[in-house]
């Protein structure tokens, strides 16, 4: 599990001024939900969170202080912009419980760089993220697929992933994640001519 710490603190103003006056004040408004759908609403230090919403994913877990009492671990579901500042706005967080299995989205990063590249192969990135279910604690921030063995012609497909104990992979274990091609002027003249004869044949011109 990769946690990280943000200081959060209660509110009971809400509506758009409110929010406004938050955000001269430095703060980002926020609401935090449960399993239930019940909200908490929230502030925090706006350049805190800035600098820690570049360090997180999707699955990232969060230890949020609220008021210095209370510790939510949660990760982020939503959060909103301003498209001419490109700064958050506003911030929905998930609380998790403990003992409780969730589902969500892990990125699917690549590393390594295949043989065929140097020989003039392409390797062509499929499914980005994973859909698991596991424990809070059993969470990873990512997957990461060593694609130095692939193979010319050959793909890695989800179900060749190996991920955490714990961690129950719910993506169609027949998708894409990696695929090693021929660069069109290096596939062998036999499977060009295999390939043009089994293509049918154009009408005639009318």
């Amino acid at each position: 599990m990769n946690e990280k710490i943000i200081e959060a603190r209660t509110r009971t103003m809400t509506g758009k001024g409110a929010a406004k006056r938050l955000r001269r004040e430095g703060r980002l408004p926020a609401v935090m939900y449960d399993n239930t759908g019940k909200a908490v609403l929230l502030d925090l230090n706006a350049k805190d969170f800035a600098k820690l919403y570049g360090t997180i994913t999707e699955s990232t877990l969060i230890d949020v202080k609220i008021d210095g009492s209370k510790d939510a671990i949660a990760f982020v579901k939503d959060a909103q912009y301003n498209i001419i500042t490109d700064t958050v706005t506003h911030v929905d967080f998930y609380e998790v419980e403990a003992g409780k299995k969730i589902r969500t989205k892990i990125p699917v990063r690549l590393t390594g760089s295949p043989e065929g590249v140097r020989t003039g192969g392409i390797l062509e990135a499929g499914t980005e993220e994973l859909d698991v279910e596991c424990l809070p604690k059993n969470l990873p921030p990512r997957v990461v697929v060593d694609v130095s063995d692939l193979q010319l012609n050959h793909s890695i497909h989800v179900k060749d992933v190996v991920v955490p104990e714990g961690v129950k992979v719910l993506t169609d274990p027949h998708l894409t994640i990696a695929t090693l091609k021929y660069a069109k002027a290096d596939i062998p003249a036999a499977q060009q001519e295999a390939t043009a004869e089994a293509a049918p044949d154009a009408p005639a011109a009318e």
